[in-house]
């Protein structure tokens, strides 16, 4: 009895483990995968929206010039909130919010690539905790990302999910390297010159800068903790290099699949069978004892 008792506690102690494991690289390889065929439908969906793409931007480009301010990121604050808004009263003809640069149900908004730390990610409209799950989101009362002058626009990611990458690198992005937004056929690179940690106790404005275009990506550090916010912001690059124009709309990069998976399931399997064979060995020895 003692023998099966600590096979059964072994076992399953090992079994736990290896689940614990296992899970977020399991999670965030999933997650990466329907981040890439959501990416990779998008041109498709653009190509087919109404009013057509070329509309929609200027639509954008429109909204813009109306919004009132930028956007604060409060002090404590995990996700920024945007504080620029648009009159829609005194604009009727202007969309709002949620319907500006829609491909399709699902809101997707753009895309875009940080080739240094290989991010590659839908643009959803708003950083609601739903949106931030499935991808980028954009924060209302910053610029559309669709360029211009006296723009800023505003991109965040959730960084430290257990089962999505995101974000978890922005840390990483140096000064002078890229980004690219794709938008509604529109390929806007930016050149990062500020990276910078905001502590809690600071307000830190992410307003437009009159005369340049800026988009500045959004974060939360350290990891795990979430009490500081990482602001990395770019200068838009015009033109926009041949490379990413080329590069837009191709298909995005799946996520290999983990090789060592199918090694850690036999491995699992081979602690199952033996576990089963404890079991029937125990059975057997009780019942010639009990003859």
């Amino acid at each position: 009895m003692r023998r099966l008792v600590s096979a059964f506690i072994i076992a399953l102690l090992v079994l736990a483990g290896s689940g614990l494991i296992l899970y977020p690289t399991i999670a965030s390889w999933k997650s990466q995968w329907d981040q890439s065929k959501v990416v990779d439908s998008y041109a498709n969906l653009v190509d087919h929206v109404e009013p057509d793409r070329r509309e929609q931007v200027q639509e954008a480009r429109q909204y813009n010039d109306l919004l009132a301010s930028g956007a604060v990121v409060g002090s404590n604050e995990h996700v920024p909130h945007g504080s620029g808004v648009v009159d829609l009263e005194s604009n009727p003809d202007v969309l709002p919010y949620d319907q500006q640069l829609k491909a399709g149900e699902a809101g997707i908004m753009g895309r875009i690539r940080i080739p240094s730390i290989d991010v590659d990610l839908p643009i959803y409209h708003g950083t609601s905790e739903e949106t931030l799950l499935k991808g980028a989101g954009h924060l209302e009362g910053t610029s559309l990302p669709v360029g211009g002058d006296s723009t800023r626009t505003v991109i965040t990611a959730h960084r430290g999910l257990p089962e999505a990458t995101l974000f978890n690198n922005l840390d990483q992005v140096k000064e002078g390297d890229t980004f690219t937004l794709e938008v509604f056929g529109e390929v806007l690179t930016y050149r990062v010159f500020s990276t910078q940690v905001v502590e809690p106790q600071d307000s830190q404005a992410v307003l437009v800068e009159p005369g340049r275009d800026l988009a500045t990506l959004i974060t939360c550090t350290p990891l795990g903790v979430n009490s500081h916010r990482i602001l990395v912001t770019g200068e838009r690059i015009i033109p926009t290099p041949a490379a990413d124009v080329d590069s837009a709309g191709q298909a995005s990069e799946l996520p290999r699949f983990p090789w060592w998976l199918p090694i850690s399931i036999a491995v699992l399997l081979l602690i199952a069978v033996y576990l089963g064979r404890e079991i029937v060995l125990y059975r057997r020895e009780a019942r010639v004892a009990n003859r």
